[in-house]
């Protein structure tokens, strides 16, 4: 039976900044919204949906993942994603990745071929390269880099989405933050932290991610659901509310079983897109 609630949603990113022209990355969320639309009502799974506009956002170097990643206080780059499936909770993660075009397919492979969860570092590098995936130089980032890429302090991409099974899925994807300490890993790769997705819902974080760890937020507005009966606007926005009291800053997108769409941020703005159950589509930043 198809579900009717299909519904997927796309973040390149809180910390936007009020005078820069988004206009690119508004167009470029919007159509990747399209091409995803049109795979869940052609039955594709949300996983595979999931990893693919991932794998767009990563290679547009419009944001601070993938081709667009920010360079470590080493001058290295190192980059960090991870992918949950909801009906089964199997995850899969990477963490201080190096050399690879995008960090969610060695996500995906790690998922789909390992009994691990997560690889790091070199080993996450070794497995990559095992697995004939995509390997780059340095100068594929410094080709991307503009001023609306170097100029965020943050840019973690994610998607989720609900597909036709009724099956949530979630992915995050992130280059890090400019400068940070060689070896840092955020939230993203995390599961609970940066990315959770089960039975009721899917959760991808963007922004600070030491504050996103110390809370546990993608996994805070799961239990808030379940054990708080909250609904999803109330969870996501109590969840992100907690990182604000720590200090910190940043956004979330949030989907439930039904197709509800959550997309909260303490910030200036966040890269954002969605389409509802009802087919409408919004892409936004501010």
């Amino acid at each position: 039976m198809t579900n009717k609630c299909l519904s997927l949603v796309i973040h390149g990113g809180a910390g936007a900044m009020a005078g820069h022209d988004y206009d690119a990355e508004i167009a470029h969320m919007r159509g990747l919204i399209e091409a995803g639309r049109d795979r869940l009502r052609a039955g594709a799974a949300a996983m595979d949906v999931v990893v693919e506009t991932i794998t767009a956002l990563e290679a547009s170097g419009l944001y601070v993942a993938g081709r667009g990643a920010a360079p470590n206080s080493a001058g290295k780059y190192e980059l960090d994603a991870s992918l949950m499936h909801g009906p089964t909770r199997v995850a899969g993660a990477v963490a201080a990745l190096q050399g690879f075009a995008s960090p969610i397919q060695v996500a995906r492979a790690v998922m789909d071929t390992t009994p691990h969860v997560m690889l790091a570092g070199d080993g996450a590098a070794a497995f990559a390269a095992a697995q004939g995936l995509e390997q780059i130089g340095p100068e594929w980032f410094t080709a991307a880099r503009t001023s609306e890429t170097l100029s965020p302090s943050t840019g973690t991409v994610g998607c989720l989405a609900l597909d036709e099974a009724g099956a949530l899925a979630a992915g995050t994807s992130t280059g890090g933050t400019n400068g940070k300490l060689y070896g840092r890993v955020g939230d993203s790769p995390i599961v609970g932290a940066g990315v959770w997705a089960d039975d009721r819902v899917a959760v991808s974080c963007t922004g600070v991610g030491e504050y996103f760890l110390r809370t546990a937020t993608a996994v805070q507005i799961a239990h808030r659901l379940q054990f708080a009966g909250q609904g999803l606007a109330d969870a996501a926005e109590a969840a992100l509310d907690d990182v604000v009291q720590l200090g910190g800053w940043g956004g979330l997108i949030a989907l439930s079983a039904t197709g509800e769409i959550a997309m909260p941020f303490r910030s200036q703005g966040m890269k954002r897109a969605a389409l509802s159950p009802d087919g409408t589509i919004t892409s936004e930043v501010f």
